[in-house]
C-alpha cells in the first residue's frame, strides 16, 4: 500500500519551486516569446541587445573613466573627491550615480562592491548587473567572507593587502579604480579603457593584463 509523507512531499515542492525564475523573469519571458511568435522581433536580435548592455555599452563608460583617472592626476581626484561631479566631464551622470563613490585599489588595498539588501549598481556607468551580484550567495559571503569569495573569482591576495567591503545602496554607489598594469605609461586613454573590465571595477577582478578584455 502506497504510504504518503507530507514531510517528504512539501521538501519536493520546495525543491521544484526553488529552480523557477521569479514572477517578473516569468512576465519578461512570456513577453519575450509572444514578441518573437508574433514576428516582431528576433531572438537574435533580443540577445545582440543583452550583450551590448550587459558587456559593451555599460562598462565601456566607466573604463573611459577609468583610464582617464589613470592618464590625468587632475581628473583623478576630482574622481575620488566627488565621483558624481567629475563623470559629467563625459556625460555620464544619471540617477544611479547622483552619489556615485570612486574608491582605488592600492599595492596594500583591494576594494569590493556589494549591495547587501538588494542589487544597487551604478547602470549608467558599468551597464547592467551582472547576475552573480545580485545572487543572495553573494550579497550575504561578500560580507562574511570577502576573501573566499575573491577567491572563487580568481583574485587570490596575500594577507599584507587588505580588503574594504563597500555596500551600495539606492543613495551611495561605488566605481573601483583598479590599478593601472605595468608597462602601459606610454599609452593613449582609448586604449587603456579597452583592458579594463567590468569585474575590475566591482573588485571581482584586480590584476588587469595588457590586453584588451
Amino acid at each position: 500500500m502506497t504510504t504518503f509523507d507530507s514531510d517528504h512531499a512539501a521538501a519536493l515542492h520546495r525543491e521544484l519551486h526553488a529552480h523557477l525564475p521569479s514572477d517578473p523573469a516569468l512576465r519578461v519571458k512570456t513577453l519575450e516569446s509572444l514578441a518573437v511568435e508574433r514576428g516582431i522581433v528576433a531572438p537574435e536580435t533580443i540577445d545582440a541587445w543583452i550583450e551590448a548592455f550587459s558587456d559593451h555599452i555599460g562598462p565601456k563608460r566607466g573604463a573611459a573613466v577609468v583610464a582617464r583617472a589613470w592618464t590625468d592626476s587632475g581628473f583623478r581626484g576630482r574622481l575620488l573627491e566627488n565621483a558624481a561631479e567629475a563623470i559629467k566631464d563625459f556625460d555620464f551622470q544619471g540617477s544611479a550615480t547622483g552619489h556615485l563613490k570612486a574608491v582605488e585599489n592600492t599595492d596594500d588595498q583591494h576594494h569590493l562592491v556589494v549591495c547587501t539588501l538588494c542589487s544597487c549598481y551604478p547602470f549608467s556607468i558599468l551597464g547592467m548587473s551582472p547576475a552573480w551580484y545580485k545572487s543572495a550567495e553573494y550579497r550575504a559571503r561578500a560580507v562574511r567572507e570577502p576573501r573566499k569569495v575573491l577567491e572563487e573569482f580568481g583574485v587570490l591576495l596575500p594577507d599584507n593587502i587588505g580588503v574594504r567591503v563597500w555596500d551600495s545602496t539606492a543613495e551611495l554607489r561605488y566605481l573601483v579604480i583598479p590599478q593601472r598594469p605595468a608597462g602601459t605609461e606610454d599609452w593613449d586613454e582609448s586604449r587603456l579603457a579597452a583592458i579594463v573590465t567590468r569585474n575590475s571595477m566591482i573588485g571581482t577582478h584586480r590584476d588587469l593584463t595588457t590586453e584588451p578584455a
